[in-house]
């Protein structure tokens, strides 16, 4: 199997099926090119991401395994972690492709395995999942912009009123006292919005209702 560099790298791939002779030939594929974990069972593989350390870059989840199944140990993955899976199944049907799609799969790999396809398919899901990951990562930074700009806003805002000043000087006064700190802006406005609000809870205090 010839694999892009990229690829290359050692990723951490989590193997769940409760076949051990399954296990057992895709833990020696995969090892050649990636670090892999196995387990033979649902409980077993949420034990082995509960205790921590690094999680896996993506995970291969057989879908009919006693006790708990692939399906079942998908739900808990996809509600308390961000790891990539793949679903094994003896099954194409249409009924399993949608099943997959509905759990949140990458995709699915078909028993018996091929395994040049196998090699094809890892690397096609560890690139869709870091496709993923970036524009979740790039969604959580513009909510935190987002965020914070509305937070700057409000404490102009807040400051304005309690100074008497004009937007553009309250900017400035927020901002210049950030700069000579050497603190975020963001930091800032969030100190000023707190202070507001404990200015606002002790007024109540008093008999008085928050400042207009």
């Amino acid at each position: 199997m010839t694999l892009p560099p990229a690829a290359r790298s050692r990723r951490l791939i989590l193997v769940v099926d409760d076949d051990l002779i399954m296990l057992g030939l895709l833990s020696k594929f995969l090892a050649a090119e990636y670090e892999v974990r196995i387990a033979s069972s649902a409980p077993m593989a949420l034990g082995l991401i509960a205790d921590g350390g690094r999680e896996p870059d993506l995970a291969i989840f057989d879908i009919s395994m006693p006790g708990m199944s692939g399906l079942e140990l998908a739900g808990h993955v996809r509600a308390n972690t961000t790891i990539p899976f793949l679903f094994l199944t003896a099954s194409e049907s249409g009924h399993t492709v949608d099943l997959a799609a509905a759990h949140g799969a990458l995709g699915y790999l078909l028993k018996p395995l091929d395994l040049a396809q196998l090699g094809a398919a890892i690397v096609a899901a560890l690139a869709r999942a870091d496709e993923i990951r970036g524009l979740r990562d790039s969604e959580t930074r513009l909510s935190q912009a987002l965020r914070q700009g509305r937070d700057t806003g409000m404490a102009v805002g807040v400051l304005m009123e309690r100074y008497k000043t004009d937007r553009e000087s309250a900017f400035k006064v927020m901002r210049d006292h950030a700069r000579a700190q050497r603190r975020k802006l963001a930091d800032v406005a969030a100190e000023v919005l707190a202070s507001a609000e404990s200015f606002d809870i002790l007024a109540t205090r008093f008999g008085a209702g928050p400042r207009n």
